[in-house]
């Protein structure tokens, strides 16, 4: 008996997965299973509603469908899933215009106007979102992207019960908020996209790995692990990402662009030396990485923020001290996907102390927490380490809004990271595109951050004290003490300031406004001054009445 997963509830890449493999069938075969017909006269509005839950959301009981064979109603109403919110993917019913999950409207604009489309109206009923003031603005920076339509060929051939999350309108989402924006093409120089060498690729990847990626490009369909695929043309999106990510590190080492932004799909940070996994196929982080150092670079920095760990760039570069990663992301003690970076992992060899993991113990984490993490834990250790170039392993599934990453970054927070690390290596900033599945959230975390690169203030955060949560207080904490071992930027003074300032920030915030005292009133006995307390009367209240 196969359950229809509940889209409402935020599922990992591992969990979305076998939610599609426990139903056992193909697009077609879901929706069909998802019929029913339900009686005009003889089942009222709410009672359909709640049969329409149990067959969409829950289980499917065959000893129900026996009991009800005898039944025939004079006439039926059939009812199906039938769309897929372009957003987030959510299954929705037939006469439904918005989205349960995210309200986005059923004929959203948003693959054409990016974040600034309508969400609650249909697209072409409004008029074209644009941000005037950004058509007018010139980069005041030199700000390169790379980007390829072919690397839109990788899709999945054959969907399962829902659309497979990695899908290509991710890129088209975001390149149409950057145009939106008035960011792309006139705001950014466009680097051309080309084909990684094999010989590239073997700088990190085994001989082995790039040939059985490559020889996807004979088969229509074929599944690496049970969620990432591959298709005819997912070799060369794969290879044109790789390629993009390497050309602009070069270009910004080389100082012909200031900064970068790698507009790529399919993504990479899961990729380990000969494993494919997580959606990703090749590591293109660590090949941005390893051109660096090809045009000079003597230190890499790479900070990963995706909602999940980057357990393959942390196992290519693991014994590597030129390479410093740096990763903040989702754990809760191994059990959300893919189960590594815990803060005692720290690198091993000569790499010891070169991998700083930061794991937040739940869902739930914001921006506060993210940026005092950045100026706490990654700054320090960042400018102690001093790179050449820093690469943004840049995975948006942490943003407010994703179904698979269940955190709370607003674009302003991820705009705020943003500008801090342009504060490192001179400045030299490559950011790679790796996860991000709420086509909304994405889009607007994109160019928010695509605008720092250009040159713009980032938006302040609304809490100007940055308090973090305890879970985000408690974390830093931890990687602090695990990682004082190995770098002095994280001193005993700092941290008890850093302490001090947490514990005075909380006390400040749970105090209440006292209330005002009032002086007490008493009313005055009369009566007393007609008899024997008319003496105490005098003394507490004097002779006026």
């Amino acid at each position: 008996m196969a359950v229809a997963p509940n889209p409402t509830t935020p599922l990992d890449g591992a969990r979305w997965s076998a939610s599609c493999e426990s139903s056992g069938r193909d697009g077609d075969e879901a929706r069909a299973g998802l019929e029913f017909a339900a009686s005009d006269g003889r089942i009222g509005g709410s009672a359909k509603e709640q049969l329409l839950e149990e067959l969409v959301y829950g289980e499917w009981d065959e000893a129900d469908e026996e009991e009800d064979e005898d039944w025939e109603p004079g006439s039926t109403l059939e009812l199906r899933v039938r769309w897929f919110c372009v957003n987030c993917t959510m299954p929705n019913v037939e006469e439904s215009t918005h989205c349960k999950l995210c309200s986005e409207h059923r004929y959203s604009g948003i693959l054409n106007q990016g974040h600034l489309a309508p969400a609650f109206t249909q697209a072409g009923t409004e008029e074209l979102a644009k941000d005037v003031k950004a058509l007018k603005r010139l980069s005041v920076r030199r700000t390169a992207i790379g980007y390829d339509d072919r690397m839109l060929l990788h899709a999945e051939f054959q969907m399962k019960s829902n659309p497979h999350p990695e899908r290509p309108d991710r890129l088209r989402s975001i390149l149409a908020g950057f145009t939106a924006a008035g960011l792309y093409p006139g705001g950014c120089i466009l680097i051309p996209a080309r084909e990684i060498t094999r010989v590239e690729l073997e700088t990190v990847h085994t001989h082995e790995h790039v040939e059985v990626v490559e020889a996807t490009s004979s088969l229509e369909s074929s599944y690496f692990t049970s969620d990432t695929y591959a298709n005819g043309h997912s070799a060369l999106a794969a290879r044109l990402a790789a390629g993009v990510c390497a050309d602009l590190a070069s270009a910004i080492l080389s100082g012909q662009v200031d900064n970068g932004f790698a507009l790529v799909r399919p993504p990479g940070h899961h990729a380990e030396g000969a494993t494919v996994m997580g959606f990703c196929l090749h590591n293109n982080a660590c090949i941005a990485a390893k051109a660096s150092q090809a045009a000079g670079a003597k230190k890499v920095l790479i900070v990963d923020w995706d909602v999940h760990h980057g357990n393959g760039t942390q196992e290519i570069f693991e014994h590597d001290p030129s390479v410093l990663y740096i990763s903040l992301h989702r754990h809760e003690g191994g059990l959300f996907y893919p189960g590594s970076g815990a803060a005692h992992e720290v690198g091993s060899g000569p790499g010891e102390g070169f991998s700083i993991n930061i794991p937040w113990p739940c869902s739930g984490i914001g921006d506060n927490d993210y940026i005092v993490a950045f100026q706490h834990i990654v700054l320090p250790i960042a400018k102690q380490f001093a790179p050449d170039i820093t690469i943004v392993s840049a995975g948006f599934d942490a943003a407010r809004g994703d179904p698979l990453g269940g955190c709370q970054v607003t674009p302003a927070g991820f705009a705020q990271m943003t500008q801090l690390l342009s504060t490192v290596s001179g400045g030299k900033l490559l950011v790679v595109l790796e996860g991000g599945y709420n086509l909304r959230s994405i889009s607007a975390s994109a160019t928010a951050v695509l605008r720092v690169l250009c040159g713009e203030a980032p938006e302040s955060l609304d809490d100007e004290e940055l308090l973090p949560s305890e879970a985000g207080w408690a974390t830093v904490l931890e990687v602090y003490a695990v990682q004082s071992r190995y770098w002095s930027a994280l001193c005993l003074p700092a941290f008890m300031k850093f302490t001090s300032q947490h514990i005075n920030g909380h006390l400040k915030a749970s105090k209440r406004p006292k209330r005002e005292k009032h002086p007490r009133v008493v009313a005055r006995p009369i009566w007393w001054t007609w008899g024997r307390k008319r003496l105490v009367y005098k003394h507490w209240f004097g002779t006026r009445l």
